[in-house]
């Protein structure tokens, strides 16, 4: 799954701006992205690159988390 993912990158992977980008399993990918695009993406890519080995994604073994948290914080009390 390296090349289907972070241009060869694998682990835990952290953006420019030292933050959380993606994390690798053994059996598991977990993606974590800001955008619905940014998701799509890589799905994309992951689905294609595995098929290519025959490897298949297990949709019944697929979840789906959106998590959405407050950029600014205004209660310091």
């Amino acid at each position: 799954m390296k090349t289907s993912t972070s241009k060869g990158k694998y682990g835990i992977q952290r953006t420019a701006q030292n933050k959380l980008e993606d994390l690798y399993f053994v059996d598991d990918l977990t993606f974590l992205s800001h955008t619905h695009e940014q998701m799509q993406m890589k799905t994309t890519s992951v689905a294609a690159n595995s098929a290519s080995v025959s490897l298949n994604i297990h949709k019944e073994k697929k979840q789906d988390l959106e998590l959405r948290h407050r950029e600014h914080q205004t209660d310091h009390t």
